[in-house]
């Protein structure tokens, strides 16, 4: 739609970073404010989503060009592009490598790491819905063409040069789908989070229903690598999968309890 907000020149203000950092800046707002209503120390709750956030970043660009690595191999510069730069990557791999950073913080320091989990789970999911609105900015994710009446059509230049994203082209808006999910997931999290009675609750409802989402999700949205194991199935939606079984571990071992 409008992926340089401002341009003075040969610079511009990309509408995918500002949001993306407008993201950022409302999770952890909002995390800090759980943590408190849980007893945690905020400041610690900051440093560990500025590591997560950090990992977050590497991580969603390291499995792009991982499940992309034939046409990298190729054109290793690329790696190192501006679009590369600009490009928010794989949201699974920031999400596989912030859980990383979070087990070997949490190790390290004196949070518990379910209950920190679970302050984190709905500033993630506000985050990652504001994200999601700055992808719909740049053009980036996008779906596979359709003629369903609320169909997007992208039409800037710049959107094509930067991401390769169709032009005048009808598309799922799966963007838009993603960001719909994640602001309901936050909603229903922060509904769920002061009748909670025990560590890993949230996060697990988190990984539940967002894995859920994401799979339906990837049905409609443009694949440009091959699906693993030549199944019907891409990377992500297996990611789906073991986050899924992840987050049902943690609601029935909440039952058990």
């Amino acid at each position: 739609m409008h992926p340089q907000l401002l341009r003075f020149g040969d610079f511009f203000i990309p509408s995918y970073g500002v949001l993306v950092t407008l993201g950022f800046l409302a999770g952890v707002w909002l995390s800090m404010r759980l943590a408190k209503r849980r007893g945690l120390d905020p400041e610690a709750v900051l440093n560990l989503a500025i590591s997560c956030a950090l990992a977050g970043i590497i991580g969603a660009k390291l499995l792009m060009i991982g499940l992309d690595w034939s046409y990298y191999r190729q054109n290793p510069r690329e790696i190192f592009s501006l679009s590369t730069l600009q490009s928010g990557g794989v949201f699974y791999g920031g999400l596989l490598l912030a859980l990383a950073t979070a087990w070997v913080f949490l190790r390290r320091s004196k949070l518990p790491a379910l209950e920190t989990a679970d302050v984190l789970a709905p500033g993630v999911a506000l985050g990652h819905a504001i994200g999601r609105v700055g992808c719909f900015t740049a053009g980036c994710c996008w779906g596979v063409s359709t003629r369903l009446p609320w169909a997007v059509t992208f039409r800037d230049p710049a959107a094509n040069r930067l991401f390769g994203t169709p032009l005048d082209v009808p598309l799922h808006p799966t963007q838009l789908y993603e960001a719909g999910a994640e602001a309901a997931i936050c909603a229903i999290l922060l509904r769920r989070f002061s009748h909670a009675r025990r560590g890993g609750e949230i996060v697990g409802l988190y990984l539940v229903l967002y894995s859920s989402a994401r799979f339906l999700v990837e049905f409609v949205r443009q694949q440009d690598h091959m699906n693993p194991f030549d199944g019907p199935f891409t990377a992500a939606q297996w990611i789906a999968l073991a986050l899924l079984a992840a987050g049902v571990w943690l609601l029935l071992r909440k039952r058990e309890g």
